[in-house]
């Protein structure tokens, strides 16, 4: 078959440390300085940090204190996601302009197809110049882009140049880009991942090249497809309009297993700062909260609660996490994982709609 016939032309759009950005934006006050949109107290996660914060190594999803202590001049400012969302309107309204074929990911990212554009452009990297011109003039925000023939790729190209760039991944170039990235740099691939593959001789996207897939099936399970392609710079996975996003959550796999509860409020405590700050980078939250325990001898449990309420934050989340861990305990087996998940998810500060407290265990 012709490549050419099956070429798709996919771009990932990434607006630039977007919460951020519409504060110092709107207040010139903190343009130029580290700034962190979030809380500020002993429980507050960073929502987003400026690039002047980035410097000092702050990031998103990162307790507040530890993002004080790494930047003492750092400045927060509470989040508003009513502005976020209408500025995301005007952006994701300039992307309908070139493309029905949208998969937002966020307020301030997304994926577009423009195999079969709306407009007549003479290629991809056309089109997206063309995006990050009209989001800079409509919102005065800049916006990096990556162009590519498929997901991955250009998830990786638009990290590639950031911030206020544009990088194209063609057909030709990919395996070799795959080959020369660590796999900790993969979309997809988060740090426990990485961690094993780093375990098995398994540190670029070439070694992954190596590996045969019944070695990436017997340690990786159903993800090992997936790692075999990208290996190669294959991704079919189409562009998906109007995907909704189910649930937001964290796991862990402790290196000794819990017994006590002290232990286990405590990583309860760290995985609900972990997936509140996923939700405030989506502007989202939820009104169920689900906790999964996974013991020594790999059995595992999950309970979850659904509340009339919407989590207002990290302490709640963490809270509600705790309260359906309690009857675990004292545990019968050592615990190796656990996990807390938010989802009935909805827009942050969206009025929740009434309904029937249910509990499922």
């Amino acid at each position: 078959m012709d490549r050419q016939e099956v070429t798709r032309r996919i771009i990932h759009v990434d607006m630039d440390a977007f919460y951020a950005s519409v504060e110092q934006r709107d207040n010139p006050d903190l343009r130029d300085r580290p700034l962190a949109v979030g809380g500020a107290g002993r429980r507050g996660v960073v929502a987003a940090a400026s690039y002047e914060a980035r410097r000092f190594g702050v990031r998103s999803a990162m307790p507040s204190v530890t993002a004080q202590r790494k930047c003492p001049d750092l400045v927060f400012v509470r989040p508003r996601f009513d502005v976020y969302r209408a500025v995301s309107a005007q952006i994701h309204a300039i992307f309908a302009r070139f493309t029905p074929v949208i998969q937002p990911l966020s307020l301030d990212e997304a994926y577009l197809d423009v195999t079969n554009p709306l407009q007549a452009y003479p290629s991809a990297t056309a089109i997206a110049t063309a995006i990050r011109a009209q989001i800079l003039d409509a919102t005065g925000l800049t916006a990096s882009a990556g162009v590519s023939y498929n997901k991955f790729l250009a998830k990786l190209a638009s990290d590639y140049r950031k911030p206020n760039g544009q990088f194209v991944i063609t057909p030709r170039m990919g395996p070799d880009f795959v080959a020369n990235l660590p796999v900790e740099d993969f979309h997809g691939i988060g740090p426990a991942t990485a961690a094993r593959m780093h375990a098995l001789g398994i540190r670029t996207g070439l070694d992954l090249r190596t590996q045969p897939l019944s070695r990436l099936l017997r340690h990786f399970g159903k993800a090992a497809d997936f790692y075999y392609g990208i290996a190669r710079g294959i991704d079919e996975r189409p562009v998906e309009v109007n995907r909704p996003r189910r649930s937001v959550g964290a796991e862990r796999t402790f290196d000794a297993d819990i017994h006590e509860w002290v232990g286990a409020q405590a990583a309860i405590a760290d995985l609900s700062e972990r997936v509140w700050g996923r939700c405030l980078t989506r502007g989202l939250t939820g009104i169920t909260v689900t906790v999964k325990v996974k013991y020594n001898d790999f059995r595992q449990i999950v309970r979850g609660r659904t509340e009339a309420e919407p989590v207002r934050d990290a302490p709640d989340l963490g809270q509600r996490a705790v309260d359906l861990l309690a009857p675990c305990f004292p545990p019968r087996r050592g615990i190796r994982l656990l996990g807390v998940t938010v989802s009935g998810l909805r827009e942050a500060g969206e009025e929740p709609a009434p309904r029937q407290l249910a509990l499922f265990g």
